[in-house]
C-alpha cells in the first residue's frame, strides 16, 4: 500500500452489502486515516426514529433530531470503532434487520440527511479520512481526491449479508435478505434528496467475484496512480 506524503479524503459510495465499509476499514488502517461509516449513522437515526415511534412522521423526527448525537468509539477488544447513539453503543441493534427495511426511508428525510451531511463534513474537514456511503463523492466531499463506487451482483450481496446474519445468531432468509437488498437499491437510486449515484470522476470497483486481497491491490494501483 502506498503512504500518501499529502493527506486526502477517499470517498467510497455505493449500493448495500456490497462490501464497503468492510473495504473502508481496510483502506483506512492501511493509510493510518479516521475511517467514517456514514451508513451506520443514517442507521442510528433510523434506530432512534424507531424507538420513538417516529418513522413515519417525518416533521417529528425532523423537530427531535436535535436530540441525536451520533459518535464513533474505538473498541480495543475487536479492533473496531463502534457506533454510539446518545452515549449508547448501538453497534449491533443497528445492523437488525428491521433497522435495514426501515433506513432508506428515514435516510431520504432532508432534515435527517442535512444533520448528517453537516456532521460528516465537519469529521473530514481536516482530511486524512476514508467515508463510505451513497452520496460522499457527490454531496458530501464533491472535492475528495480520490472517489470509489463499488457495486456487486445482488445475489452475490444478498449471500454476503446472510452468512454474517447467521454468523451473528439471527434467524434469517436468504430470500427476505435479497428482497430487502433490491428494494434499497431502488429506493436509494430513486429518491428525491441526494439519490445514489454514480459521481463523474469516481472510479467503479465491481468486487462481485473478488477476494479481500484483490481489492487492497486493486486500491494500491488507484494511490499508485494519485503519487
Amino acid at each position: 500500500m502506498p503512504t500518501m506524503k499529502k493527506k486526502i479524503i477517499i470517498a467510497i459510495d455505493g449500493y448495500s452489502s456490497c462490501g464497503k465499509s468492510t473495504f473502508a476499514k481496510a483502506v483506512a488502517a492501511k493509510l493510518g486515516y479516521i475511517f467514517i461509516d456514514t451508513g451506520a449513522m443514517y442507521r442510528a437515526v433510523t434506530l432512534f426514529a424507531m424507538r420513538n415511534g417516529l418513522t413515519d412522521d417525518p416533521e417529528a423526527l425532523a423537530e427531535r433530531l436535535p436530540e441525536v448525537r451520533i459518535d464513533f468509539r474505538f473498541d480495543p477488544e475487536t479492533g473496531h470503532s463502534d457506533v454510539y447513539l446518545n452515549d449508547e453503543n448501538v453497534e449491533t441493534e443497528i445492523r437488525r434487520i428491521d433497522v435495514s427495511n426501515r433506513v432508506s426511508g428515514v435516510s431520504s428525510i432532508p432534515a435527517v440527511r442535512a444533520k448528517l451531511v453537516a456532521m460528516q463534513q465537519e469529521m473530514g474537514r481536516r482530511k486524512g479520512v476514508v467515508m463510505d456511503g451513497r452520496d460522499i463523492g457527490t454531496m458530501v466531499f464533491p472535492e475528495a481526491e480520490l472517489k470509489i463506487f463499488m457495486t456487486a451482483d445482488p445475489r452475490v450481496r444478498a449471500e454476503r449479508r446472510y452468512k454474517e446474519l447467521i454468523a451473528k445468531g439471527e434467524e434469517v432468509s436468504l430470500a427476505e435478505i435479497e428482497r430487502n437488498i433490491r428494494e434499497r437499491d431502488r429506493q436509494d437510486e430513486t429518491r428525491a434528496v441526494s439519490p445514489l449515484r454514480r459521481a463523474a470522476d469516481a472510479v467503479v470497483l465491481d468486487n462481485s467475484g473478488m477476494t479481500v486481497e484483490e481489492q487492497m491491490r486493486w486500491i494500491d494501483l488507484r494511490l499508485a496512480e494519485l503519487e
